[in-house]
């Protein structure tokens, strides 16, 4: 098929050279300069759209720096997603496609906005609401290997439209997912409460850990691994690690902006802003574990990795840099090493180390203390704490 890609930024440009990879043409437009050695990148969203059967717009929603989920947010007033850009790139598109076209947005909105905002604009063309469940680092994988794909539509019901998408995803797949459609709204909701689902787990596994450090005589992860074995009603083992708090470009974001949905909507309660409370009280603990110890050997506190995950250079969201914050707070400025946001550096250094990814980046002198919050790091010439796990003998 003949494919259309408007935007080719961290998510846009593997997505769209992952379906040019699978034998279809890809045209793509992104408003920075892009390199690709499989997607024909244009001058202009017109030439990009011209002729093409589907055109899939993939470009921000982005949120309020200081939204971003690196520094605490629980006390800030809730904020919507800002739209502009998709505003500009639908008007646009839309003036330069024709009803045997098919324009898809799969970036991520709070439910009601396709029809609220946005559906207005689309005028000479056909339109689905298609967002994507990726991540970070794996983004292509992620694409043809998803959990599930939702496709909306206006009233749910599985239109020529959705199925000529399904049709094209057949080419792609390889894991064979299951195809949700539902309206636009429905497939709004699917998306930001998938990604709110899992901050929830989070949150409650290291709920978990906090309870261990308090209570004493207990390794969290007996408490997770037995929970993720019970799977009659605990849906899944994944996220039921206890350790570094959720991070990333989607998750804070998308729990802060679903507490501006509660309140437009005078829900009466506000979950979200407990999901984002107990994250940054669980960073503040973190970080307390860190000066305490820092105080007791008179040594200073380094960070290691700071990316939100291991494996990419974005700090977007970063539970480390979170962690960071409530340490300066207590009077610390951590030194923080991460080899792709930074470069190497190995030191040696003498510091309490938080070993915010599981891999050690650095060496470090026999006096130091590494704070392992994944209880998987050991060493036979320096002290390493295995936070969460507060038996007598493991």
């Amino acid at each position: 098929m003949k494919i259309g890609f408007i935007g080719l930024g961290k998510l846009g440009l593997p997505c769209a050279e992952v379906i040019a990879k699978k034998g279809h043409s890809v045209l793509g437009y992104d408003i920075d300069t892009v390199h690709s050695d499989y997607v024909i990148v244009e001058d202009t969203i017109q030439d990009a759209v011209k002729d093409r059967d589907i055109v899939f717009v993939a470009v921000p929603t982005p949120h309020d720096p200081a939204y971003d989920g690196r520094a605490p947010t629980a006390h800030l007033e809730p904020k919507d997603f800002s739209y502009d850009i998709v505003h500009s790139v639908l008007k646009e598109a839309n003036k330069h496609m024709n009803k045997g076209q098919l324009l898809v947005l799969i970036s991520t909105v709070l439910p009601g906005t396709v029809r609220r905002e946005f559906i207005q604009h689309i005028t000479n063309t056909r339109f689905v609401y298609n967002p994507y469940l990726i991540a970070m680092g794996t983004v292509a994988w992620d694409m043809v290997n998803p959990d599930i794909v939702m496709i909306g539509t206006d009233d749910g019901s599985a239109t020529g439209d959705a199925i000529e998408l399904v049709r094209f995803y057949h080419t792609i797949m390889e894991n064979n997912p299951k195809y949700e459609i539902g309206t636009w709204d429905e497939c709004e909701c699917i998306k930001v409460f998938y990604n709110t689902f899992i901050s929830t787990k989070i949150g409650l596994v290291n709920m978990m850990q906090d309870v261990a450090e308090r209570q004493g005589n207990i390794n969290v992860d007996k408490v997770t691994d037995a929970l993720s074995n019970a799977t009659k009603r605990i849906t899944s083992s994944a996220y039921m690690k206890a350790g570094m708090g959720d991070g990333g470009a989607c998750h804070p974001r998308d729990n802060i902006a679903l507490r501006y949905m509660a309140k437009k909507l005078d829900l009466g309660y506000d979950i979200f802003d407990a999901i984002m409370n107990a994250r940054e009280v669980q960073a503040q603990n973190i970080a307390t574990k860190l000066c305490e110890i820092a105080k007791e050997k008179e040594l200073p506190i380094l960070i290691n990795g700071v990316a939100y995950k291991p494996g990419v250079p974005y700090v977007d969201g970063s539970y480390a840099l979170l962690v960071s914050q409530y340490c300066y707070e207590y009077g610390y400025n951590p030194m923080k090493i991460d080899p792709l946001v930074y470069g190497p550096d190995k030191g040696p250094y003498r510091a309490v180390v938080l070993l915010a990814h599981p891999e050690m980046y650095i060496d470090v002198t026999d006096d130091s203390v590494v704070v392992d919050p994944w209880r998987e790091h050991t060493s036979d010439t320096y002290e390493v704490v295995h936070y969460g796990n507060t038996r007598e003998s493991s």
